[in-house]
């Protein structure tokens, strides 16, 4: 895996706005926007699992907005603390999905760039 890859869907997650979360396949699609960026859910997903937990990593879950139970349990706090829609299972994606404007992915360049 690119370490370069690595440092830019950890600078990505740290964009993401409290309250708000993106799907592992979200991050991908948004990081091939750029074409040293290539990867997948899959990737993204084990560049997560991997992390120092010094990111806000609560922000990004799966499609269906679940994340495995025991983390499901550490993220609830997070969740609530930043007021992100949830629900029974996880979060309610419809809701609470992240959709970067243009002002946002100019942001996004310019962090990915420096």
């Amino acid at each position: 895996m690119q370490e370069n890859y690595r440092d830019a869907v950890y600078a990505l997650v740290r964009l993401i706005p409290p309250g708000t979360v993106l799907a592992y396949g979200d991050i991908a699609e948004i990081l091939s926007e750029w074409p040293n960026y290539r990867g997948g859910p899959r990737q993204v997903a084990k560049i997560m699992a991997t992390s120092d937990g010094q990111m806000p990593w609560w922000r990004v879950v799966r499609a269906n907005g679940t994340l495995p139970p025991d983390l499901a349990e550490q993220a609830l706090p997070h969740w609530e603390s930043e007021q992100t829609p949830v629900r029974d299972e996880g979060v309610r994606m419809k809701v609470a999905r992240w959709a970067p404007d243009d002002a946002d992915f100019e942001n996004i360049e310019r962090t990915l760039m420096s």
